[in-house]
């Protein structure tokens, strides 16, 4: 990604140089006047003739519009890989898919860059255009050498970016391919989830809380609850506490002084007592 970066940006600052027909027709007639190629004005006399006439691909304002937009869709795809790789989506089966999609593009670039020229019979080109086979000091006009470089230029960073996919291309396959490392980190994971939600299960189905982390060593006694705590006796004994039916329970006491009092007359309120003189 280091490497791709770089040659991005050059494809897309070359490409938008050379779009809107910036040096195209100058080198197609820069090659006419020098006898490499076809002459720009043919489609004139062929449509003054009546003739059908297609203009070559290499000299055609489709290529520059291709580029232009082969240029934008490889940024783009760029933006995109960066948060993808760091997050670890970018899998290599996508991988895989959208460097062998970039690969084909560029291969079609290139051909397209250097296309042949046989529409005129007396001065074919069945190769690549002048400004790729040849030198740009040949140019017959001074002028047009500056626009040669930069054709060049984008040709020969088209082939780069051409390998550089395609070596992506190979890595993506292999590791498409799992190793005998990563098979058996694969199956350690699987065996962790598959512990944690035997153990999950076993905690919702169990009526009893089982601890989550291994709890202070108490020394042999059971683990103690809220719930237990309430409705367990502390001791295995029996309760000092007095019931309502022992004798000598305060409940018992009260029941005789109750007796007691009901045996005799009562009054309420109790007389006044004599006065002693």
């Amino acid at each position: 990604m280091a490497v791709e970066l770089p040659l991005t940006i050059v494809i897309l600052t070359l490409t938008g140089i050379a779009s809107h027909d910036l040096y195209r027709t100058r080198l197609w007639q820069d090659g006419a006047d020098n006898g490499f190629n076809s002459a720009p004005d043919e489609i004139l006399y062929a449509m003054a003739n009546y003739r059908p006439y297609k203009v070559p691909t290499v000299w055609s304002s489709f290529t520059d519009d291709y580029n232009l937009a082969l240029g934008v869709l490889s940024t783009f795809f760029l933006i995109t890989k960066v948060p993808l790789h760091f997050l670890r989506l970018f899998y290599p089966p996508v991988a895989a898919f959208v460097h062998a999609g970039l690969f084909a593009v560029y291969i079609a670039s290139a051909s397209f860059q250097a296309g042949s020229d046989t529409s005129d019979s007396k001065h074919p080109q069945n190769g690549a255009p002048w400004y790729i086979a040849k030198s740009c000091g040949v140019a017959a006009h001074p002028n047009n050498i500056q626009y040669c470089k930069q054709a060049k230029a984008l040709f020969a960073i088209t082939i780069i970016v051409i390998i550089l996919y395609f070596v992506e291309l190979v890595l993506s396959f292999h590791s498409c391919v799992p190793t005998k490392e990563e098979i058996e980190k694969r199956r350690e994971r699987q065996e962790e989830k598959r512990t944690m939600k035997e153990y999950e299960e076993e905690i919702l189905k169990s009526p009893v809380m089982i601890p989550m982390t291994p709890g202070p060593n108490t020394g042999g006694l059971p683990l103690m609850t809220p719930h237990s705590f309430v409705f367990t006796p502390m001791s295995n004994g029996p309760s000092d506490l007095p019931f309502r039916n022992q004798p000598g329970s305060r409940a018992s006491t009260h029941q005789e002084s109750a007796e007691t009092l009901t045996s005799g007359p009562q009054f309420f309120p109790p007389p006044p007592k004599a006065v002693t003189k």
